[in-house]
């Protein structure tokens, strides 16, 4: 979010939305909130306010059942 924010200020190459997704999706779903507040970028998109939270919910929901779901009974057992 910082690299996008000063190339947008310079108006040089700016980075995809796509890729910033991306890289939410794969992992960087807290950073990417965070960099969007404290570079104040992308805070006016509804896709960025909406869909980050959204991504960071489903990758807490999966690690949630990752660890406490149904797999932990049967290997036990």
């Amino acid at each position: 979010m910082g690299i996008d924010k000063l190339k947008a200020k310079k108006r040089g190459f700016r980075i995809p939305e796509a890729t910033l997704f991306l890289i939410a999706f794969i992992g960087g779903s807290i950073g990417s909130i965070l960099g969007m507040y404290l570079f104040r970028h992308k805070t006016r998109h509804r896709s960025f306010i909406i869909g980050m939270p959204v991504i960071l919910a489903v990758q807490i929901i999966i690690a949630l059942v990752i660890i406490f779901g149904p797999f932990v009974d049967v290997v036990t057992i």
